[in-house]
């Protein structure tokens, strides 16, 4: 993630910096605000890299009622090593925090802004385990004298969290500005915490309790000669009362036309990106065209927004909106249409963006070719998931309705990009070599290993064999490790070799890696090109010249599969084979198989493999095949005799046989595991109130704050069920992530009666283990009973202490790896990974393993 990212795309996108101008004049018109201006900052330590384990100190105490009351010159915790030092935000209203009053500070392993980068320039792949970096290094601490109780919309512009009177928010690390939180303020002080090193605040108060927030929206475009009578528009609501806002809907209004849209619950003090829809068939003309958005409830106008919509010629790059599975948002993609239109006999090019740039930027990049269609998907926000998990499904879901919608020849699908797009275009070209004919990262980094953003790198080493596990779940990252799945494809590789974003050594060591083994991949350095250097960063005439030579091969040419992955659960097949279960879960898995048609046989070894799934209906469906793995016994089975054309293959006891399908309960391509694998299928959050006023407190700031951060980060939402509201048919077909334990969520029993795992006050129990202890707090997945693909994702705590110390977390950054469970004391949060308690998966029928 870098600022030559965002940079290099602002001059295409004036009506988008117009219409959040306007957005915010709109919202913050004739209300009062409160700029901060003075406060104390801590300089202190801390680490949310891109893994599991978090280290906060100051957080730690905190949440063990150890912070003494800050004050100029006052040591933080009674020692000498860190005291409050005043300060005072300049002419911008930023507080810029400094060392030893001599300028910005400017700790090498934590420099401030946005953009920051951990480079590594030498031709290494990887970066020791302590070379860690998180958001900046100081926490300010900010004052209110309220002079009564009242509602208020907090807005902090470059932090990573914020605590809100001993309540944690999520922060605005990248400074966009439109990350507004509604707040209670009590009658006199009120304190605030904040993470970061470079941030601005303010306090507004709203004139309006329910206001549209226009400042983030998610806009489709009206084109000329398509379906405009429905589209969806995504837009936030902000609730700044401590009622939730229920009842409303959304009007639209363009050239004339009306359509209403009933929208989600909005619960007390928070934000919502809702989904409200426009009809847009009455606009006549291209340009710019006015549209109004109004808030309802019952026949009282809430907020009326005026926002601008693009109608276009459909010769012009334009943006598709859709409803994703993965949270039942809204989310959009981009096209740069072919010359002519699409055709059967055209290409399809996928080109991934950079960190901070939209799709709609990195589609306009291109000039229109007369032989393919561009699309660009979002990767959920302009710096969002690096490509990884929830970006990574994005770009499926988007590569899945292009495919649909847009002719094309399957056998003509391309990849590229550019910067976290070039890493984005390594990582999808070796996880699924089988989507693309060919690939070209263009200013690309390999791995998350060797380069790192705000939320840091992956070490490669842990600090104990617990935080090794975790390390492990974080393996598919790593496309050096499984490099070998671009062989079939083409590999161009396109890099400025003056390039100080991203070094081109990143692009040397590819080629190193790629020279030996690969028989047909292009290499070229732009003389004196930076990061970006014009457009032909992406749009390189000898790159899609390049692309032009290649086809996909259809499943009928491909004989030879020569395929490894990490996680089933990511990506499991090539072609017709697939690495259906693991012995070792996370780790490597690897197959080299070859077929002879003509002799009906497939020969080949595996490695970290359990169970195979071989398409074998290309033999037909009479006479024998013949298989021989790992050159132990020869198997051969009765094509007639074969069901839906599969065979399944299960190694036991150094042998192979052939099995009958799998049971879908057990874990597989479908459903595999690990706790981040709940956050789709529409997940819905169900929050305990069953516990302590405490605990039920925290439940609710817990929820309250993955809300948060899934939206900043995901650009969407997901709805919020209390236990006693809970009804398991309605949420039948969702995903759930339940927080609290047995005792405090009365929903447990219903989910998770069979687990073997079990969390009760003051009692973890993991099978015949029982460990006692007030302090716990913990993550872990179990599928859902009754269905063969949903899971639920529980947020968990012995206590109120390790329920507190769940509450910060980093599962929601790119590529951290977080297995089936995990499981930490309190002393996570100072000491690191010897706070971990317990780390694991679950083995392949879902129960734990024999050391439990």
């Amino acid at each position: 993630m870098n600022r030559a990212d965002t940079r290099h795309f602002l001059h295409l996108k004036p009506a988008l910096t117009w219409l959040c101008t306007l957005g915010m004049a709109l919202t913050l018109q004739a209300q009062k605000k409160h700029t901060f201006t003075e406060g104390l900052f801590l300089q202190i330590p801390f680490n949310y890299g891109r893994e599991a384990v978090y280290a906060d100190s100051f957080l730690g105490q905190f949440y063990q009622n150890s912070i003494e009351n800050p004050a100029e010159g006052k040591s933080w915790t009674g020692d000498t090593e860190s005291s409050w030092m005043k300060i005072t935000a300049d002419t911008a209203g930023f507080f810029r925090p400094q060392r030893n009053a001599g300028g910005n500070l400017s700790n090498p392993n934590n420099p401030p802004g946005p953009g920051r980068i951990a480079v590594q320039t030498e031709n290494v792949p990887r970066t020791p385990a302590p070379q860690r970096r998180g958001f900046g290094s100081s926490y300010l601490y900010l004052t209110y004298q309220a002079a009564k109780n009242q509602d208020a919309v907090l807005n902090i512009k470059g932090n990573s969290a914020v605590v809100v009177n001993g309540e944690l928010h999520a922060g605005d690390p990248y400074r966009m500005g439109w990350l507004n939180i509604p707040v209670r303020l009590k009658k006199g002080k009120n304190e605030f915490y904040v993470r970061g090193t470079f941030v601005a605040a303010e306090l507004v108060f709203p004139e309006k309790s329910l206001f549209l927030a226009t400042e983030d929206l998610t806009l489709p475009d009206i084109v000329t000669g398509r379906d405009n009578a429905a589209l969806l528009l995504g837009v936030t609501v902000v609730n700044a009362t401590d009622k939730a806002m229920t009842n409303t809907i959304i009007r639209t209004t363009v050239a004339g036309k009306s359509l209403e849209r009933e929208i989600p619950a909005i619960a007390p003090h928070s934000t919502r990106k809702v989904m409200a829809a426009i009809d847009g068939s009455g606009v006549q003309q291209t340009g710019d065209i006015a549209a109004s958005i109004a808030l309802v409830q019952g026949a009282k106008v809430k907020d009326e927004q005026v926002i601008s919509l693009r109608s276009l010629d459909n010769s012009q790059a334009y943006r598709i909106t859709f409803v994703s599975e993965i949270d039942g948002s809204v989310q959009y993609y981009a096209v740069n249409p072919a010359i002519g239109g699409d055709a059967a006999d055209k290409g399809l090019f996928f080109s991934v963006h950079g960190a901070g740039v939209e799709a709609l930027g990195q589609a306009q990049a291109y000039e229109s070719k007369d032989w393919g269609t561009l699309v660009a998907p979002t990767n959920r926000r302009p710096r969002g998931f690096n490509w990884e998990d929830w970006g990574r499904l994005d770009a499926l879901e988007v590569l899945s309705l292009a495919k649909k919608t847009i002719q094309h020849d399957a056998k003509r699908v391309y990849l590229t990009g550019h910067s976290m797009g070039g890493h984005g275009t390594w990582f999808l070209g070796a996880t699924y070599p089988d989507k693309w004919a060919a690939i070209a990262p263009c200013a690309g980094y390999p791995t998350l290993k060797g380069y790192g953003s705000a939320d840091g790198i992956i070490p490669d080493q842990g600090g104990n064999t617990l935080e090794n596990t975790l390390l492990r779940s974080s393996n598919q990252s790593d496309v050096i490790a499984y490099a070998t799945n671009y062989k079939p494809l083409g590999v161009y590789v396109l890099h400025g070799d003056a390039d100080r974003t991203v070094p081109v050594t990143y692009a040397r060591q590819m080629r190193a890696v790629l020279g030996s083994f690969h028989p047909d991949f292009n290499y070229y350095e732009y003389p004196g090109g930076s990061h970006w250097y014009s457009n032909e960063s992406v749009d390189w005439k000898p790159l899609f010249d390049y692309f032009k030579w290649h086809q996909r091969k259809s499943d009928s040419e491909v004989n030879e599969v020569d395929f490894k992955t990490s996680n089933p659960g990511i990506s499991a097949s090539y072609y017709w084979a697939t690495i259906y279960q693991q012995e070792k879960a996370l780790d490597y898995s690897h197959i080299q198989l070859t077929r002879d048609l003509e002799k009906r046989q497939i020969i080949g070894k595996t490695d970290n493999v359990k169970m195979l799934k071989l398409d074998v209906s290309n033999f037909g469906q009479e006479g024998m095949v013949t298989i021989v793995l790992d050159s132990l016994s020869q198997i051969e089975s009765s094509l007639a005799q074969v069901q839906d054309g599969h065979i399944y293959l299960l190694k036991q006891s150094e042998n192979w046989q052939i099995v009958a399908a799998p049971n879908l309960a057990d874990k597989g391509p479908h459903r595999n595991g690990t706790f981040k694998e709940a956050f789709q299928h529409n997940m819905v959050y169900v929050y305990g109130t069953n516990g302590t006023a405490e605990e039920n407190a925290w439940a609710w700031e817990k929820v309250r704050y993955d809300a948060e951060s899934w939206y900043y980060r995901g650009n969407g939402s997901f709805d919020i069920v209390a236990d006693k509201d809970f009804d398991p048919a309605k949420y039948a077909d969702r995903n759930i992530i339940l927080v609290g334990n047995a005792k405090t969520n009365s929903a447990w029993s219903m989910l998770l009666a069979d687990c073997p795992i079990q969390v009760d006050a003051g009692t973890l129990k993991m099978g015949e283990k029982v460990l006692s202890a007030k302090d716990f707090g913990g993550y872990f997945v179990w599928p859902k009973s009754g269905s063969t693909s949903h899971s639920i994702g529980v947020i968990t705590g012995t206590g109120i202490t390790g329920m507190k110390a769940a509450t910060a977390n980093q599962y929601f950054a790119g590529a951290s790896g977080f297995p089936d469970y995990m499981f930490f004391s309190i002393d996570m949060l100072t000491k690191g990974a010897s706070g971990l308690v317990d780390v694991g998966f679950f083995n392949n029928d879902w129960t734990l393993a024999d050391s439990h």
